[in-house]
């Protein structure tokens, strides 16, 4: 069937396009919007209606109830060096002399105070490592070999026992160190761990996906208190007599395990969010069951579940505070054991602020870094 001719030319048709619709004001009737600058801003995300205003006005009432006081105990009024107590109790701000004083015990735990120089360099290491990691351009065979080389470093300088560096045992561990250890060590080892159990339990094979099943399961029943005890009381039951297990090491094991099974189901939720049509062209193409996954599936699953994996990071780094349970001294002890010293002891909020601060720093680090990264494989699969 042949279309009807057309009755009217081309630029006759684009002149009625832009003709304005009938019952939509013109843009010279609109209110005058500075675009581009605050005002506009304001108009559009503050005060576009009536309960966004309504909201807009009691957040800043709150904020203007709350911050000046606030900004007056935390620098106007607060003491910031002193050695003597005294002067903070007689002071009505902060008294951030406590970290002034505590900051090194804090911060290092019970390593041997002549040698928190070695704690500081490693963890000055491992934030360089950390950082040059975070660059795309530097995504290379030879960044591998940089975290090899960079935790070993790391190990000596914990360790010692070489170099004429003193040995000091891990039970004397504690601070900020044994919670990056914990945090990274356990992200390392937990997540392709994690990769195999989801698979696992997306398997065809009854065994392998019962297992899989049956872990994720029991590690997601317990809390995280309960595995570390299990890892710290049971499992010396169960080796030779005379054998020891090294408490850290027993914190790690459990800290792995735990996040494993729940980095697993992050993972599982992306592979389940692939489409059909990815496995039957990568099928189509003759690939094997592991190139399939590795090459196509996994990318794309992983590139879903990367919020889902960033927030399991983050509340496993500031999990870490469990491991008192068996003895060691994260971040969170030192600050809390800090205030065994009687004449600081009234000042628990100070101390409790600063670590809560070295949290947020690197679990913000982390949540930002994940945005970063969706924004670029997305904007990578639109160019494709």
């Amino acid at each position: 069937m042949s279309q009807p001719p057309l009755t009217e030319t081309p630029d006759e048709i684009f002149a009625r396009e832009e003709e304005p619709v009938e019952g939509l004001p013109k843009e010279e009737d609109l209110p005058p919007r500075a675009r581009g600058s605050v005002l506009g801003w304001m108009q559009a995300n503050l005060f576009s209606s009536i309960p966004n205003t309504l909201v807009t006005i009691a957040c800043a009432a709150l904020l203007v109830v709350t911050v000046p006081p606030l900004f007056q105990w935390a620098f106007v009024e607060a003491v910031w060096s002193s050695a003597d107590p005294a002067q903070c109790r007689a002071a009505e701000g902060a008294c951030w002399a406590l970290i002034e004083q505590k900051h090194r015990f804090i911060l290092f735990g019970l390593y041997p105070f002549d040698e928190h120089w070695r704690p500081l360099l490693a963890v000055a290491l491992f934030i360089i490592a950390l950082a040059v990691s975070c660059y795309p351009g530097f995504w290379r065979p030879w960044l591998a070999v940089l975290w090899i080389g960079t935790l070993g470093i790391c190990a000596l300088l914990m360790w010692g026992g070489v170099l004429g560096l003193t040995f000091v045992e891990t039970e004397r561990w504690g601070g900020l160190p044994l919670t990056l250890i914990l945090a990274a060590v356990g992200i390392v080892c937990a997540f392709p761990i994690s990769i195999v159990l989801a698979l696992g339990r997306r398997s065809e094979m009854p065994a392998v996906r019962a297992l899989s099943v049956g872990f994720i399961e029991l590690i997601r029943g317990v809390p995280l208190i309960s595995v570390l005890f299990m890892a710290s009381v049971m499992v010396p039951l169960f080796l030779p007599e005379g054998a020891t297990v090294n408490k850290l090491l027993r914190a790690l094991i459990g800290i792995v395990l735990f996040t494993a099974a729940y980095l697993a189901e992050a993972v599982r939720g992306g592979l389940q969010s692939i489409p059909r049509g990815q496995f039957e062209a990568a099928d189509a193409l003759g690939l094997s069951y592991w190139q399939k996954t590795v090459l196509i599936i996994l990318p794309q699953a992983l590139k879903i579940a990367i919020p889902p994996i960033v927030n399991q990071f983050i509340s496993m780094f500031k999990d870490t505070s469990l491991v008192i349970i068996i003895g060691l001294f994260d971040l969170l002890t030192t600050a809390k054991t800090a205030l065994t010293d009687p004449p600081w002891r009234p000042f628990y909020v100070e101390s409790y602020l600063f670590a809560g601060l070295i949290y947020w720093a690197f679990s913000f680090f982390m949540s930002r870094y994940s945005l970063f990264l969706e924004r670029r494989l997305e904007a990578g699969a639109k160019r494709a």
